[in-house]
């Protein structure tokens, strides 16, 4: 049986909201040094990391990364200490919403049907169509 998960995003004030795709982001930021790298790593335009990271910034009273401007060596970008602190942050919030879940998780999917009337597993993206009754 499969472990059962947590996605978790907080919703901030002001419309605002932190969740695993930024979260994931800035940590690739933080591993490639580069917005370019880390977009493209997680299948993300540049355009879109950028503007998730415009987003952040926006956010919060302190940057989470900063960026260097291009030129013939290239640009680059890291991650501030409050950046790093977000994640954190983030971390520590996800490990105990995780904590205070698990057996409740655990009971759900526990009781999932993963096989029909006809003995086969289920599928979400390609369910079954049931014959249909004739008069």
């Amino acid at each position: 049986m499969d472990k059962p998960g947590l996605t978790l995003r907080v919703d901030l004030s002001g419309g605002r909201a932190v969740g695993p795709g930024k979260i994931r982001l800035l940590e690739q930021i933080d591993k490639s040094g580069s917005i370019t790298h880390a977009g493209r790593d997680l299948g993300l335009s540049y355009r879109r990391a950028w503007r998730l990271i415009e987003d952040l910034n926006n956010s919060f009273r302190h940057p989470v990364i900063e960026a260097e401007k291009g030129g013939v060596a290239g640009g680059g970008a890291r991650l501030t200490p409050f950046g790093r602190k977000v994640v954190q942050l983030y971390q520590m919030i996800e490990a105990e919403a995780l904590a205070a879940t698990w057996k409740n998780r655990r009971n759900l999917q526990a009781v999932l049907n993963t096989t029909n009337r006809h003995g086969l597993r289920n599928s979400i993206r390609r369910p079954l169509s049931s014959p249909v009754a004739r008069s």
